[in-house]
């Protein structure tokens, strides 16, 4: 009994195992013997088709999520291979021809051939020629009939077509076998085209297979011209760049588009989208069965800056303004005293203004600037640019470096006091010339006689800080400069020069550099961007935090944020007591407020106490006039560096900054009215 209940779950498994067997082994033999032939044809009869779908760019966007680089939907005409009847094609291409005409649009027209009275190459385009030429078989000195014969030949056009009707034919067909037109590739037949274009094709080819109206995305600079140096361009990507960011999150074809400079580039990884994978099956006769999305496409996330567009759009108008208000006052004054260099040579500049809270970058400007929507690394409107003399395409903001003269003596002060060089009280007689070193010898604007620190800042008394430059040496000098950001990378995300400070980078150096240094002189040349970080380091009692251009990245539709950057970086400290740094904090309101100060007249009555420092500094044409203040001088909010590059006089730079404090305070002015 127990020997026959073991047999029977066994048995019972293996009647199981051969029933299952024998089902199996006859579905193949159908499949395979019996209606094998069957199953092929079918095969035969319908064909898979992989294309990928666009991977969509995220967008570039200011604090208050006002777009600077986004996404504006366009209309385009496409033929699809895979929906076209090819037969019909010739036909087809004519008559959307004879419709964008109708409408003033433009269709893709590449052949370098035009028709007037017969066939003639275009003008000034022999690269275009060859081109053609070398795709197309054709021998190099084909004139244009013989290309349009060879042409026809091989896109099997028939007869029957006007001379102007085959040029218009082999004209799409040509850009068809360029573009790569395929299964897998539509045709782009016209981009950007008019409502009335997208209204009259969709009326006139319903029934007309393979031609479709298409929704795109262009990206497009909202103010082209607002902050083209930060926002970068896009451009083809090189080899190095595919074997680099292809060691990145995202994947890459040799046939993208990648950022080239500023936000674009260094963003890249989070701004490219990922493109989807849609499968279309096709039977014999052309129709297709059914399409599957196989991989669904998912767009870049968007980037927010920190930039204030309303307060950088005052900036670049402000700049623009009196860059040539004070190229205008060089030539009256060249005529008024018979001499050059009065600021008649003033074509640029540069603006910077920071968040003393957390140094985040509310403007940023250069000047001249350029369009980015034009900008093209091969396009002519580039060529312009690289041949003009003032380099609009240079970043003066971030990468330009200056020599900034008086407003480095704030530094020194700080550095005197903290090693006990000097004392607020000390008295130095200023004779107008010092002459300590005589090879280096320094001149001030006025006798001053006996000046504390105080009025020397006030006043910008070279001999003052010439002596206390001397006695606190240049070792003493640049340690502490370096620790208020002089000579030191800020922070920003995207390109800056690190600057050359005196001493310290100096190939040479003699005792007597140390006196032009002490004044802004000698070796020194640093960026806006750094002094704009100076300035809000003394505004912050001596604490230099990481300056920082963007605030967060967010998913495309901006609701959920992928990473925050607004928490404040300390950098630095600037190892001065807080005694001293009060000191040079009241010697900078004197600059405004005394009125033996030097930026009296301009902010003597402003609305809030502003504590500053101008600067004139010597070089190869006019003088430059700079200019940085923060403020309020009680709770400072935000600090400001600017640069005239052979501006002369002071009043044109300290016009830029009142022109940004004026913008800031309205709108705060309005928001807290508002809440």
């Amino acid at each position: 009994m127990k020997k026959s209940r073991l047999k029977t779950p066994f048995t019972v498994c293996i009647i199981i195992s051969l029933v299952c067997m024998a089902i199996f082994t006859a579905r193949l033999v159908d499949w395979q013997l019996v209606n094998g032939s069957s199953y092929k044809l079918i095969s035969a009869k319908s064909t898979n088709y992989s294309v990928e779908t666009d991977a969509v760019r995220g967008e570039i966007l200011d604090c208050n999520g006002e777009g600077m680089v986004v996404n504006t939907t366009r209309y385009k005409i496409v033929i699809d291979k895979l929906y076209a009847d090819e037969t019909k094609l010739s036909n087809t291409t004519l008559r959307l021809i004879s419709l964008l005409e109708k409408t003033g649009d433009k269709w893709n027209d590449n052949l370098p051939i035009d028709y007037s009275d017969g066939y003639r190459f275009r003008e000034k385009s022999d690269d275009e020629i060859a081109d053609m030429k070398e795709l197309a078989k054709i021998k190099k000195d084909a004139i244009a009939a013989e290309c349009i014969s060879a042409l026809k030949e091989r896109y099997s056009i028939p007869d029957g077509y006007t001379e102007e009707q085959l040029r218009k034919v082999l004209s799409v067909r040509y850009g068809m076998e360029r573009e790569g037109y395929s299964n897998a590739k539509p045709y782009t037949f016209a981009d950007d085209i008019s409502r009335n274009a997208m209204n009259a094709v969709s009326e006139n080819t319903q029934g007309i297979s393979g031609v479709e109206v298409q929704t795109y995305l262009v990206r497009r600079a909202e103010n082209a011209t607002l902050a083209p140096h930060i926002l970068g361009a896009l451009g083809s990507i090189s080899q190095e760049e595919y074997n680099e960011l292809s060691k990145g999150k995202k994947e890459y074809q040799l046939t993208d588009t990648v950022g080239k400079f500023g936000i674009e580039q260094v963003f890249e990884q989070e701004l490219k989208g990922v493109g989807g994978t849609k499968i279309i099956r096709k039977n014999s006769d052309g129709s297709i069965i059914d399409t599957v999305e196989t991989i669904d496409s998912k767009p870049g996330n968007s980037v927010f800056l920190t930039i204030d567009s309303r307060l950088q759009k005052t900036a670049a108008q402000s700049l623009e303004k009196n860059i040539k208000d004070a190229k205008e006052y060089g030539k009256a004054e060249v005529e008024n005293k018979g001499k050059s260099l009065q600021g008649e040579d003033c074509e640029s500049g540069a603006a910077v203004m920071l968040s003393v809270k957390d140094f985040s970058v509310l403007a940023a400007v250069s000047y001249p600037t350029y369009d980015l929507n034009k900008y093209s690394e091969y396009g002519d409107y580039y060529v312009k640019l690289t041949e003009n003399k003032n380099s609009p395409m240079f970043n003066r903001a971030f990468t330009g470096t200056f020599a900034w003269g008086s407003v480095f003596k704030p530094c020194v002060a700080l550095a005197a006091l903290e090693e006990k060089i000097i004392t607020p009280k000390t008295e130095i007689f200023c004779t107008e010339k010092y002459d300590y070193y005589p090879t280096n010898v320094v001149r001030c604007m006025h006798r001053h006689e006996n000046e504390d620190l105080k009025g020397a800042i006030t006043e910008s008394c070279n001999y003052y800080f010439a002596e206390t430059g001397r006695r606190l040496g240049i070792e003493n000098m640049y340690l502490y400069a370096e620790k208020l950001g002089f000579g030191e990378y800020t922070g920003v995300e995207i390109d800056e020069s690190r600057g050359t400070l005196a001493g310290r980078d100096s190939t040479t150096w003699e005792a007597g550099n140390t006196v032009s240094a002490a004044i802004g002189q000698s070796d020194n040349a640093f960026t806006p961007v750094q002094l704009a970080t100076y300035a809000a380091t003394i505004a912050n009692n001596g604490t230099r935090l990481k300056t920082h251009l963007v605030s967060k990245i967010t998913d495309y539709t901006r609701e959920k944020t992928v990473k925050s950057f607004d928490k404040a970086q300390k950098v630095d400290t600037s190892g001065v007591s807080s005694k001293n740094m009060k000191t040079v904090q009241e010697a900078m309101l004197s600059v405004t407020q005394s009125e033996k100060g030097t930026a009296h007249s301009v902010f003597g009555d402003y609305k809030v106490k502003v504590a500053a420092k101008t600067g004139t500094a010597e070089n190869s044409g006019s003088d430059h006039t700079t200019f940085i203040c923060y403020a309020p001088y009680d709770k400072p909010e935000v600090a400001i560096s600017v640069v005239l590059e052979h501006g002369v006089k002071g009043t044109f730079s300290m016009q830029v900054a009142k022109d940004l404090l004026d913008e800031y305070f309205k709108n705060k002015d309005n928001d807290s009215k508002k809440k």
